[in-house]
């Protein structure tokens, strides 16, 4: 059976903006003035135009202004905007071409489905190989959305994962385009993965963010860090089972408001700020700055509203945070993704630690494969050269696979 897909592309040129920013330059002296960007955004195989106008996919296309890329990166996260990502203008200035790209489930994270997620991202990739006139695609997994492109990778390969709960797999996530090279950067091993390590196993009534048991509180002074080797272990084995503990709660009430006549419902999830690590430096020892995570204190963030997951639909739970049965797990994708793969770690990141980046690295396929600690914090705004020094890590990376 042959199927037509129709995707609509809207493209528009931008001019950079220099504003008060450092500008760029690589050892050849290239800076931000020799890169353009163009705003991408198109339907996909399994998403149209919305009502209102928009496109379901959108970016910034990020290229040399002097000629056409031969190769192209492509970053997405799960919710976060990537389209104005950080090493975008970056990479253009050294001659590759750079997809900030979002799904449709940009800042919409309480309805993700990974089915759907890949097929957005797919439009992406067809859209380098198709528009961008791109010979080499280069996979970005950076932060949260590590898993996403790990993810993407893997089902271009061939589609291993079953379909969310209720819902089918889309025909069309047999047509993902595999990329040539895989990076990992400051990236977390995977959403349920990264979700359990932070989440408060002391919470006893899910619906109740002040319910609290003392004995698995890590903030409460009687449990202060460095914590027992008894504690840790005590205090993970909580963590799993409330993440397995919603599962099944998740699952029971689906079956439930089925019988009702509905498909999904939503809720809330609290305390998310609680990984050990985050107040004892002698755990995933690194340069971080202990008593600190990306909301600031930890102590104040994981009684406030701000976390990740804070609402879900209960299948967004099941295709995304579930340990027991998301694909957005990191390891099952990296065992089967063989390209050559850089996996980069910033030795000052007060989420994302040492053990991260080693758990990507074992768990990748390539044989070809290498693992650099490096200075600066989550997001390489410090030290001032970080964003540079990456660039320039990479760019060697990719010329050293002829990736020009």
């Amino acid at each position: 059976i042959g199927v037509r897909v129709n995707i609509q592309y809207c493209i528009f040129t931008l001019t950079p903006m220099l504003g008060n920013k450092r500008v760029p330059t690589n050892p050849n002296g290239v800076t931000m003035s020799d890169w353009q960007r163009k705003f991408v955004s198109t339907t996909s195989a399994a998403s149209r135009r919305n009502g209102a106008g928009y496109m379901p996919c959108q970016g910034l296309y990020y290229s040399p202004s002097d000629r056409v890329a031969k190769t192209a990166l492509i970053a997405t996260h799960y919710n976060v905007d990537f389209s104005e990502h950080y090493l975008g203008e970056y990479m253009a200035s050294r001659g590759y071409g750079f997809l900030g790209w979002n799904t449709r489930f940009r800042g919409n994270e309480a309805f993700f489905l990974l089915e759907h997620a890949l097929v957005d991202i797919g439009a992406g990739v067809h859209w380098l190989k198709e528009q961008a006139g791109i010979e080499q695609v280069v996979i970005l997994g950076n932060s949260g959305g590590g898993s996403l492109m790990g993810a993407y990778q893997s089902q271009a390969l061939g589609v291993t994962m079953t379909a969310t709960p209720g819902l089918d797999i889309p025909p069309t996530l047999h047509d993902l385009i595999p990329a040539d090279l895989y990076v990992s950067l400051c990236a977390h091993s995977g959403r349920p993965e990264v979700l359990t390590a932070w989440l408060d196993p002391s919470v006893t009534d899910e619906t109740d963010p002040t319910s609290i048991d003392p004995e698995l509180n890590m903030y409460d002074p009687k449990n202060e860090p460095p914590y027992s080797e008894e504690f840790i272990s005590r205090y993970r084995a909580a963590q799993e089972a409330r993440n397995h503990r919603i599962t099944a709660w998740c699952h029971s009430e689906l079956e439930r408001v089925r019988r009702l006549g509905m498909t999904d419902r939503a809720f809330n999830l609290y305390r998310t700020w609680a990984d050990l690590r985050l107040m004892d430096g002698e755990i995933d020892p690194s340069q971080r700055e202990v008593g600190r995570c990306y909301a600031g204190d930890p102590s104040v963030a994981n009684f406030g509203p701000r976390g990740i997951g804070l609402t879900n639909t209960l299948r967004t739970w099941l295709s995304m945070w579930s340990l027991q049965d998301s694909h957005c797990r990191g390891a099952p994708h990296l065992n089967r993704i063989s390209q050559p793969a850089l996996v980069i770690q910033s030795n000052a990141d007060t989420g994302v630690f040492p053990s991260d980046a080693r758990a990507i690295f074992d768990a990748l396929a390539s044989e070809d494969k290498r693992l650099d600690m490096i200075d600066g914090d989550h997001y390489l705004e410090t030290p001032e050269d970080a964003r540079d020094n990456v660039a320039d890590l990479i760019v060697a990376w990719l010329r050293e696979r002829g990736a020009d």
